[in-house]
């Protein structure tokens, strides 16, 4: 009989690395806590702090309110795996998210989602409207890709990369949405944000009246508003109630 221990993934990795795999594994749980999960696709990734370009996602096959620090996998920029891991990925969804973070040095977390709202404004020609004070956060730095498909083919990523540039805020027309930030965080607010002015926007429309489009001028003080609002700490504001309400729910986050 084997008597040695196996090690533990958290004995196995930096602190630092165990922070963001932590941070990470609560991006998905909260996903699945506000319903905004397709089954076990879509994915949200982190790079691992360190000089190396390994990135963490989610195991493959498992459902986001089941992912926790231990079960994430550690890759390179080419989806191959550079730690051990009883987990496999799915490579289409990392071709989305290795070609963000290859030309993004500032996004450290991505996060790409199918949900219901979502898909439902990337299809109307006409985006994302200026009709709600939510929306008005995602509209100044905001981008769109063009559908070319399941998301396989390498030479996609330089159009993804090319349509994204600077912006944090991606509609992926007949897809999903997409956001990226320097950490957890400020990614999940970003995502928080641009659902719900997705969903708000199927609301006003499904009354139908005319809308009441924001007065022009409006859009272009809103990041400098953010700031305030958040006392310029961002997603870090509501990151610690959102971390408290997973461990009210028991959520695996921790593990």
């Amino acid at each position: 009989m084997n008597n040695i221990a196996k090690v533990s993934v958290k004995d196995s990795v930096s602190q630092e690395e165990w922070k963001v795999r932590q941070d990470l594994a609560a991006c998905y749980n909260l996903v699945a806590h506000y319903g905004w999960d397709d089954l076990i696709f879509t994915h949200i990734s982190a790079r691992v702090p360190g000089p190396e370009h390994h990135f963490l996602i989610n195991p493959y096959g498992m459902m986001f309110d089941e992912v926790s620090a231990s079960s994430l996998v550690k890759v390179d920029l080419d989806g191959n795996k550079v730690m051990d891991s009883e987990y496999d990925i799915n490579p289409a969804g990392f071709t989305i998210h290795s070609a963000i973070h290859e030309a993004r040095e500032d996004a450290k977390v991505v996060m790409h989602l199918h949900t219901n709202a979502g898909v439902a404004v990337s299809a109307q020609q006409a985006g994302l409207l200026a009709i709600s004070q939510q929306s008005l956060f995602p509209l100044t730095s905001l981008s769109y890709h063009e559908y070319e498909g399941v998301a396989l083919r390498e030479d996609e990523k330089a159009r993804l990369q090319a349509d994204l540039g600077n912006t944090n805020f991606m509609i992926l027309r007949n897809h999903g949405l997409l956001t990226c930030a320097e950490n957890a965080a400020d990614a999940f607010l970003n995502m928080y944000i641009l659902q719900r002015a997705c969903e708000i926007q199927l609301l006003a429309q499904s009354g139908g009246s005319a809308l009441t489009p924001v007065p022009d001028g409006i859009v272009e003080g809103m990041q400098e508003a953010a700031k305030q609002v958040t006392k310029s700490a961002g997603g870090g504001l509501a990151w610690p109630g959102l971390l408290r309400k997973l461990d009210r729910l028991n959520a695996p986050y921790k593990q």
